[in-house]
């Protein structure tokens, strides 16, 4: 209908010789002033030398001269906004083949593109924070939506498995495992009291946290530490080697059980379709600054990138004193380490908005050194997530885990799962799935950019604009539908000539995900499924459905408002449980 309309108006501006007027066709935020809106007579006022409601009158008529059977009214609202009424015939039609679309909501604007969505990134040797819980949840619905237009889509993680903080963390173990030695010396045993599971606070983090504590308070341990470092990239050392490799491994693993938690398969048993690492992109990454003397330039043992100042970008540092690649290197390589994996169109990359300026000097230098892959690099930059608490810290331990908001909220949730008849595995079911909906609709419900901060009591309600008020609506519909059993959909069946506004509404689910797409803001999607969650409950709480005399017709509004739901949700990676 919308390409429809838009051929109408601009036969009708021709016809008045008027060409090429860039005018908006949308739909009216309030369904009371009509089913679609033009500001085609204010666009074109001026071409035509006359005032906008005079065009307006114009062009209304010609309008109506075109006897489009699908619309019923045009009206001139305001200063000469035009806004249009449509059928019953219309929507009957609509929802007839919105309820034959196997997948509604999906569009092919990405048909035949391939893209790559590199997100969540945690660091081996780190903890899973609450920043790589938000990255995980915006980088996740950004690739469902992008799969949904169409595009060849591949999930990435990239991790830092090389660098200072793991050299933090494995001098802390060294010192460790050598202060047991002295005990075992001393007392003729091994006093199991006094020995430190060093496997487990690898793989959490909690050795780097300590290790980190260590090297700001010694130079000596400063010196140690940067040693280390060097033998990790040389792998010289074969203690090193042995608690590096058997901490690597620890942390991957546990990794992917947050990544399983949290919906993320799409690499043949995987979380992701990719894994990048720094050991990996670094040697590359050096090899590239090395190769481009005349853009890395030396600065005092260092290699640098002297960033341009009238852009506001400014010098960083690419290749260190020690002869190292830095992060900066590292993430260059990595674009085209990506590109031979996966010869992208398009390359997404989501992390904290605390990168923005870094990440504007790297792309500066990869336009000059990769000039295409520069160009199909989107970022894509998220505001931190937060508890009333405060910040968070990696460096001093004082860290939310991801894996810790999830139990406290799952508790939280837990209590108010009352269905009566769940069993104990199935509220812990029901009580996960609602934890890790509030907590990613939390992260979703806003465009990028701003902190959040996590409300446990605003989050996890069955009311209002949060995650479980969708599930709980959503399961809603799945009863009223198993009390329907196998009674018949018929849309045609409608009585009365007025068109509930929830029909309409389901109607633009399709441009929420076009906007959710073309913007990289899932957002769009959570806000639409909030506004039919709403519209289904006023309309479910002042019609009855079955028993009804139009009972075929409501019982496709809820079908279809069921579908929505569940794929709305599907696209921000949040689960729709059958029962709440």
């Amino acid at each position: 209908m919308e390409s429809r309309l838009r051929d109408h108006i601009n036969s009708v501006l021709t016809e008045l010789g008027m060409t090429d007027v860039a005018f908006a066709l949308e739909r009216p935020a309030d369904l009371l002033h009509g089913d679609w809106a033009t500001n085609a007579a204010m666009a074109g006022a001026k071409k035509a030398g006359k005032s906008p409601r005079s065009l307006a009158e114009e062009i209304k008529v010609k309008l109506e001269a075109i006897n489009d059977e699908d619309i019923v009214a045009i009206e001139i609202a305001g200063p000469g906004f035009i806004n249009v009424r449509l059928s019953k015939t219309y929507f009957v039609r609509e929802l007839e083949t919105t309820l034959a679309t196997e997948k509604y909501g999906n569009n092919e604007t990405l048909k035949g593109k391939k893209v790559i969505v590199e997100y969540t990134d945690p660091n081996p040797f780190k903890e899973f924070h609450i920043g790589h819980l938000m990255s995980n949840t915006i980088g996740e619905s950004i690739s469902r939506i992008i799969e949904a237009s169409g595009a060849d889509t591949k999930r990435a993680c990239y991790q830092g498995d090389v660098g200072l903080h793991v050299a933090k963390a494995i001098r802390w173990v060294l010192e460790e495992e050598n202060m047991a030695e002295k005990i075992r010396d001393a007392v003729g045993g091994e006093p199991a009291e006094t020995l430190h599971d060093w496997e487990y606070l690898l793989q959490t983090g909690k050795a780097y946290a300590r290790g980190s504590s260590a090297y700001e308070k010694s130079d000596v341990v400063k010196a140690q530490i940067v040693e280390i470092n060097k033998k990790l990239y040389t792998r010289s050392d074969p203690k090193v080697n042995k608690i590096y490799d058997e901490g690597r491994k620890l942390s991957l693993e546990y990794f992917e059980t947050i990544y399983k938690r949290l919906g993320t398969n799409h690499g043949d048993g995987k979380a992701f379709n990719f894994y990048f690492f720094e050991s990996e992109t670094g040697v590359f990454g050096k090899e590239v600054v090395e190769k481009y003397p005349d853009i890395f330039e030396k600065s005092d043992g260092a290699i640098v990138y002297r960033g341009d100042e009238a852009k506001g970008l400014h010098t960083r540092v690419f290749i260190n004193k020690e002869g190292l690649p830095t992060y900066e290197a590292k993430e260059l390589g990595l674009a085209k380490i990506k590109y031979d994996a996966f010869p992208y169109d398009v390359s997404i990359v989501v992390t904290g908005n605390e990168v923005n300026d870094y990440f504007r000097v790297l792309l500066d230098a990869m336009s000059k050194v990769f000039p295409e892959l520069a160009a199909k690099t989107e970022h894509y930059s998220h505001g931190m997530l937060r508890l009333p608490t405060g910040k968070m810290s990696s460096r001093t331990g004082d860290v939310i885990t991801a894996e810790s908001l999830i139990e406290e909220t799952k508790e939280k949730a837990r209590a108010k799962v009352a269905e009566s008849t769940f069993s104990d595995a199935e509220r812990d079911e029901v009580a996960e799935r609602v934890a890790i909906g509030a907590i990613k609709y939390s992260i979703l419900r806003q465009a990028a950019g701003k902190d959040i901060i996590f409300d446990f009591e605003q989050s996890l309600s069955f009311e209002g604009d949060s995650g479980p008020y969708l599930q709980y609506t959503y399961a809603r519909t799945r009863s009223l539908l198993a009390k329907a059993g196998d009674k018949k959909l018929d849309v045609g069946s409608m009585a009365g000539e007025d068109i509930p506004s929830l029909h309409k509404h389901m109607l633009r689910f399709p441009e929420a995900v076009l906007r959710a797409e073309a913007s990289r803001e899932p957002h769009h999607i959570a806000t639409y499924l909030i506004e039919l969650a709403r519209e289904f409950n006023a309309f479910y709480a002042n019609n009855p459905v079955i028993g009804s005399s139009d009972e075929g017709y409501k019982l496709a509004l809820v079908q279809m408002t069921s579908r929505i739901l569940r794929r709305g949700l599907d696209l921000l990676g949040i689960t729709a449980p059958e029962r709440m």
